[in-house]
């Protein structure tokens, strides 16, 4: 593909609460097995961009050590690969990324050493699949400057935390609203953009004069009305993870037959780092219902409409319905655990009680594991 890819993955969301206090949103476990950052890595090797930068920042640890590897997406090659850039002190610059548009500026050496004619711009929080290679024709075809990826969202959405856009019968973008106290649209964008990259590099350099350091405000919103910049729907599956509730939804989505067909039997499939786990193992007397269960979990108690990551205990006489149960957590026996998020490595004690009364609970224990 005559792209590069550059995926924004160093933001943080306060909406996520706990949840991002340990990793970056990114880096947010999602149906079992995969991160967030999964899809729009995958995406980018399934659209034959072999070149493709993520810029990471805030809790970097947990998504470094995910992209230690670019094997898992097929980006161990000799032309080309996975490159991580984070905030660095240098000459220029002692700043961390003050902005999405500061982050492609603080490492436009990257544009600038590529021949690539095009650059497409993905978030790494969103869930979905799509052909770059659809949107970059897209974007030819009608001579566009800049082609925003957007979607169409439903009358329950509340479109007012996104970047809402107005397009008139050519899909050119005539409004672009970002984060609107009152919607005009329910057409968002999905923080996905293809735009040639010598003009890119012409943008990023000219609003890091202004000190002008975000993407959307500072480039799109600005350049609207004097760059060609159209809309391209996209008519299958996406979410984006930015809140607690975004982040149940999702991983909820996952145990219904028809997204998990979409997502994992459908080409193209999904990519990532593998771990040599063993297989799920449900002890005598266990019971699971309309569930993911992942590798390396060992069963013993009843798990209903949730989801389990890999390396969970689940003892005996437990009970979780409808929660989402995260990486090497130890739940012990007699347990009741109901409309919750239990966050990766805690220690639920015997006989406790966990339930969502009035939305989603979190649940962080740091019990420990072993007692002498």
């Amino acid at each position: 593909m005559r792209a590069i890819g550059i995926i924004l993955a160093g933001g943080n969301s306060h909406r996520m609460k706990e949840l991002s206090r340990r990793r970056a949103v990114c880096a947010m476990p999602v149906a079992g097995s995969y991160r967030s950052i999964d899809f729009a890595l995958s995406n980018m090797t399934n659209s034959h961009i072999q070149k493709v930068a993520v810029f990471t920042q805030y809790n970097a640890g947990s998504l470094n050590e995910h992209l230690n590897s670019s094997k898992w997406w097929d980006f161990g090659r000799k032309q080309g690969g996975l490159y991580v850039f984070t905030p660095a002190v240098t000459a220029e610059s002692n700043f961390w990324y003050r902005g999405t548009a500061d982050a492609i500026a603080q490492n436009l050496s990257f544009l600038k050493n590529s021949h690539e004619p095009y650059v497409v711009i993905a978030s790494g929080d969103g869930v979905y699949k799509l052909d770059y290679n659809k949107v970059l024709e897209y974007h030819i075809a009608k001579k566009a400057d800049i082609t925003v990826v957007c979607k169409d969202m439903g009358p329950d959405v509340d479109v007012e935390r996104f970047g809402t856009i107005r397009m008139n019968e050519e899909s050119r973008i005539e409004e672009f609203e970002e984060k609107p106290v009152v919607a005009r649209s329910n057409t968002v964008s999905c923080g996905i953009y293809v735009i040639r990259r010598r003009q890119l590099i012409e943008m990023i350099e000219k609003s890091a004069e202004e000190d002008r350091y975000d993407f959307v405000k500072d480039i799109l919103i600005r350049y609207r009305s004097m760059k060609r910049v159209y809309g391209y729907k996209l008519k299958d599956y996406w979410r984006n993870i930015a809140t607690v509730e975004d982040y149940f939804n999702t991983n909820m989505d996952f145990l219904k037959a028809e997204i998990r067909d979409y997502f994992f039997k459908q080409y193209p499939d999904i990519y990532s780092k593998v771990d040599d786990l063993p297989p799920a193992k449900y002890n005598v007397g266990s019971q699971t219902k309309n569930s993911l269960i992942s590798s390396g979990c060992i069963i013993n108690g009843t798990v209903e409409d949730s989801i389990i990551f890999k390396k969970a205990f689940v003892g005996s006489n437990c009970y979780i319905k409808n929660s989402i149960i995260l990486n090497d957590v130890y739940i012990g026996d007699n347990t009741h655990i109901e409309n919750c998020i239990v966050e990766s490595r805690d220690t639920i004690r015997a006989n406790s009680y966990h339930k969502g009364a009035d939305g989603i609970k979190i649940v962080v224990e740091r019990n420990d594991r072993y007692v002498i």
